[in-house]
């Protein structure tokens, strides 16, 4: 009985939330497409935080849905240096799709609409791909190494796109979030790809170093964002049961550095090697700091 009762509670809210996301999703089509066709760039940036507005409305309702699911504990630097007028750029550890939702709730209206690179292919998820196509969430095409053997032409097409993409947000405040290691983490990833890391896979520095360069002037801090789970990584199936889930975040601003900026990722290669050590430094950091709390007692 408890278990169907739990489904039951599952099917429920995973309803409302869709119903939620359909509800704001056709405002933000129509919108969207107005942005299309309007060719006055300041009406443009009007309808840019008008549709960015909409998402935040978004957002709050789908954290009321499941504020049952267990409790969310976060450490932010002094709430006056969170500007939701600013631009940021946020790095983010990744262990599952809870970590979006996660995310979401912690900077919703502290900082501008976290703005998330996402996979080509899901353009075509139902609703969720018109409203991320909607809300100018840069869609990216990732090769692997086998396709650019054989296409060695496309190497360097994804960091391209990158910096396109972060082109277009300097009109607007912005808070771009790049989930650096690539992928979701997992031990049996972490041991394929030999990383030396215990709770991390390795950085991927050229989407950083390419964000800085297009628009690190911009940006008002570096977030560092470390986000851990004592209990091991939920599934957002069950915080739509309202299982448990204890989630601790931790973000730290780091100050962008004119060297940092200044750089050409792509055509020096000690700038290079420095980026990937800077980064390197602060991946060494966040996987001691997870140790550490994973370790403590519960």
């Amino acid at each position: 009985m408890k278990r169907l009762l739990r489904n039951v509670r599952g099917v429920l809210i995973f309803s409302l939330l869709s119903l939620n996301t359909a509800f704001w999703v056709t405002p933000l089509m129509v919108l969207a497409v107005l942005k299309l066709i309007v060719p006055v760039a300041a009406a443009r940036r009007g309808l840019t935080r008008v549709l960015m507005a909409i998402a935040e409305n978004w957002i709050s309702v789908n954290r009321l849905l499941l504020a049952g699911a267990g409790s969310m504990r976060w450490s932010l630097p002094d709430e006056t240096t969170l500007k939701r007028d600013g631009w940021y750029l946020v790095l983010s550890n990744h262990q599952t799709w809870v970590d979006i939702v996660v995310l979401q709730s912690v900077f919703n209206r502290r900082i501008p609409l976290l703005k998330f690179f996402i996979k080509q292919e899901l353009v075509w998820f139902p609703l969720l791909g018109f409203a991320w196509w909607a809300l100018d969430m840069p869609f990216m095409k990732r090769y692997s190494p086998s396709y650019l053997a054989k296409h060695p032409e496309k190497k360097g097409k994804d960091l391209d796109a990158t910096r396109r993409a972060c082109e277009k947000f300097r009109n607007t405040p912005t808070s771009v979030i790049n989930f650096v290691e690539g992928t979701r983490f997992s031990e049996t990833k972490r041991d394929a790809r030999e990383s030396p890391y215990r709770n991390l896979l390795k950085p991927r520095a050229g989407g950083v170093a390419i964000a800085l360069s297009s628009m690190g002037e911009l940006f008002d801090a570096v977030l560092d964002v470390t986000i851990i789970y004592p209990d091991g990584p939920p599934k957002f199936w069950e915080m739509c049961c309202w299982a448990p889930v204890r989630a601790e975040i931790d973000v730290l601003s780091i100050a962008p550095e004119p060297w940092l900026i200044d750089g050409d990722y792509q055509g020096d290669r000690e700038y290079r090697r420095a980026f990937h050590r800077w980064l390197g430094d602060i991946w060494q950091s966040k996987d001691e700091r997870m140790t550490a709390r994973l370790a403590a007692p519960r």
